[in-house]
């Protein structure tokens, strides 16, 4: 295991620690949250976008001193990995979820927290889709779209969604290049061509009533969920 697949790991852990009850962030929303605070056109402090990363309260209630010091350093290590990558190259590699049954690439997450951030400077993001040359408009108009499918809002028909679900993890780091150029045209450095990312294969938190993978037949909230 790689340097990075450990931090990975360990930030993936520190999130399955926060109270489940409050909804807090899995790894995979996390990145698509910081990823969209990074692209937006306006600067957003830590002190604004940091509490929903802890869920529906933005408390986090950490259990103590220690706890809440590396947990937020985590995430703050995380949000700078981001911003590295983007000042490279303007292209970021997702970190998706990846169902352990069917092996199938969850986008969804990622977007949900892409969605989210942008919801912070929803100002901002409206000139820039104004504003924006016709490759950029259809972008933001695409992942508006994916988030759209993930809440089951969407007008597309089931096998445009069914398509667009299969394409979806290879697009969206093209999508974010294409927005960057535009909401943050400071970031110098060429963009790749098709390349497709490897998504780290986040754990999947199981929902709040499911039955705890742990194998005592009690749902998840009243088990592992507790701690």
């Amino acid at each position: 295991m790689t340097k990075e697949e450990k931090r990975l790991d360990r930030l993936n852990e520190l999130l399955f620690a926060l109270p489940v009850d409050n909804m807090p962030m899995t790894l995979s929303e996390l990145d698509g949250y910081v990823t969209g605070v990074l692209a937006c056109p306006e600067m957003i402090p830590p002190s604004e976008w940091l509490p929903e990363v802890w869920g529906e309260t933005g408390d986090a209630q950490f259990p103590d001193q220690k706890a809440a010091e590396e947990t937020i350093g985590a995430v703050m290590e995380h949000y700078n990995s981001v911003a590295g990558t983007m000042t490279r190259s303007l292209w970021i590699e997702p970190i998706y979820e990846v169902d352990p049954n069917s092996d199938e690439t969850l986008w969804e997450p990622w977007v949900d927290g892409f969605t989210l951030a942008m919801r912070l400077r929803p100002e901002a993001w409206e000139n820039l889709l104004d504003l924006a040359d016709d490759e950029t408009r259809a972008t933001m108009i695409f992942m508006m779209a994916l988030q759209d499918i993930y809440t089951g809002n969407s007008k597309f028909t089931d096998d445009e969604i069914d398509e667009i679900d299969l394409e979806a993890p290879d697009l969206i780091p093209n999508c974010v290049a294409t927005i960057l150029h535009q909401s943050r045209p400071e970031l110098a450095g060429a963009v790749p061509a098709n390349r497709s990312s490897k998504p780290h294969k986040a754990t999947l938190r199981p929902g709040r009533n499911d039955p705890c993978s742990c194998g005592s037949d009690r749902k998840y909230k009243l088990c592992c969920g507790r701690h």
